[in-house]
């Protein structure tokens, strides 16, 4: 079993707030915020969940089609909106809930067409907006950060959910850039990697506050059940990691190991249980590594059911990895997978979870876990999260990753964490680790 950490300022089980004590300041609450890739899963989230969360703010959702972006929009408000379970002709229910809650976004709320790949478009799209918000993934193999020189140029502040490891380093390489603009940006600030770094900080933090051992080892474990709802896109990101050699951290030493390879049985906890997980190469393994100074560092991944791991395993070992990180060849291969995805996706569900352990000198060990029933919920609660972090004052001018206190300021952890876990199934911080992982 899991004891709790007594001291009362490590919280162990985190309560959310209230819709209405969650959202922002009154000076901030009306500021303009720029959804880009609104028109998909992860951006369609994040935008109803800003919506929820600060119903006063005014909210661009940005594609490059209006038609799609507004039959995206219905959906992902009735499905936030709406519970699980299913009902009797769901199509037409959610064609009039979608109806009624872009009525009731009305003025708050606007669709504008904008192509990332042109600059004239992205510096217009910018002009007066307060807030850019990058989810027009998959970031693998992008060959540049367009969307974050355009802010800075432009002195929007910027945030993305960035997964690939390349993309991460290469926005970092902007800071100077940012800091002479006096812009803030935060680069991977989504579920996992995003929530997963900050509660990797302070799992670090309070070890270190209370003196009894040097952090030594940091694991970041996630699952997935399907593809969470969240749609093609994170389907297309985990092929494209599935072409990359996995960069982890032994005592300090850099290693490359490959992908999808290191299976371990790890135990999620309430309303997950225990799944396979297997190594790949996430960007928070480098951040953790560099800003949390901990000497070893992994991350792993697992989904259901079990024939996609053994079909990913698979194409690490037989598909050469020029084919998988050739984003063409990976769409295709997403587009034939996808019938066989969505149906699989209907009967295994949306679950996520992350759970990220630390291990101190001195046998220490204390773990995090931060599960929720869907996917594409999660991820749009989590990026509205650090977006309204950014709006309110928390992020200093640069290029950060979460985990860095300049990117979101150490006493604005706790609000972050709690609008994140709206609706969360389980949500604990600093529990000390007795149970076994199946290794």
């Amino acid at each position: 079993m899991d004891m709790a950490c007594t001291c009362m300022h490590h919280w162990s089980n985190i309560r959310p707030p209230t819709v209405a004590s969650a959202g922002l300041q009154p000076e901030t609450s009306n500021s303009r915020v720029l959804v880009l890739g609104g028109t998909g899963r992860v951006g369609g989230s994040t935008a109803i969940a800003l919506s929820k969360l600060s119903p006063d703010l005014h909210i661009i959702i940005a594609g490059r089609n209006r038609s799609v972006a507004e039959l995206v929009l219905d959906v992902f408000c009735a499905t936030f909106f709406n519970s699980i379970t299913k009902t009797p002709n769901t199509l037409m229910y959610f064609r009039e809930k979608g109806a009624s809650m872009v009525t009731t976004l009305g003025k708050n709320a606007e669709f504008a067409e904008v192509d990332i790949n042109d600059v004239r478009s992205l510096e217009s799209a910018l002009t007066d907006v307060d807030l850019v918000v990058h989810a027009a993934g998959p970031f693998q193999q992008t060959k540049n950060c367009a969307v974050l020189k355009a802010a800075i140029q432009t002195k929007t502040a910027y945030l993305d959910v960035c997964d690939d490891t390349s993309y991460a380093l290469r926005a970092k390489s902007f800071m100077n850039a940012a800091l002479a603009a006096k812009v803030p940006a935060i680069t991977t600030g989504g579920n996992y990697p995003g929530v997963s770094n900050l509660m990797a900080a302070e799992l670090v933090r309070v070890a270190k506050s209370e003196n009894k051992g040097d952090p030594e080892r940091l694991r970041f474990y996630y699952y997935t059940a399907g593809t969470g709802g969240a749609g093609l896109t994170i389907l297309a990101s985990t092929f494209l990691l599935l072409g990359e050699e996995v960069i982890a951290y032994n005592k300090g030493e850099k290693i490359k190991l490959r992908p999808f390879s290191g299976m371990v049985n790890v135990d999620f906890g309430k309303g997950i249980g225990k799944k396979d997980v297997y190594l790949l190469n996430l960007p928070e393994v480098t951040s953790a590594h560099k800003v949390l100074g901990v000497p070893t560092v992994s991350a792993r991944f697992g989904t259901a059911p079990f024939v996609w791991n053994w079909t990913m395993d698979a194409m690490t070992r037989f598909l050469p990895s020029e084919v998988l990180r050739d984003r063409s060849k990976v769409q295709e291969m997403v587009r034939l997978f996808d019938p066989a995805v969505r149906a699989m996706d209907g009967y295994v569900g949306q679950r996520v979870s992350i759970r990220v352990d630390l291990e101190c000198s001195g046998g220490r060990q204390t773990v995090g876990v931060f599960s929720h029933k869907r996917l594409s919920i999660s991820v749009g609660n989590s990026a509205a999260a650090f977006a309204l972090a950014i709006l309110e004052g928390s992020t200093q001018p640069g290029v950060w990753f979460p985990e860095e206190p300049e990117g979101i300021a150490v006493e604005a952890r706790e609000l972050l964490f709690q609008r994140a876990a709206q609706g969360t199934i389980n949500f604990v911080m600093h529990k000390y680790k007795l149970t076994h992982i199946y290794a």
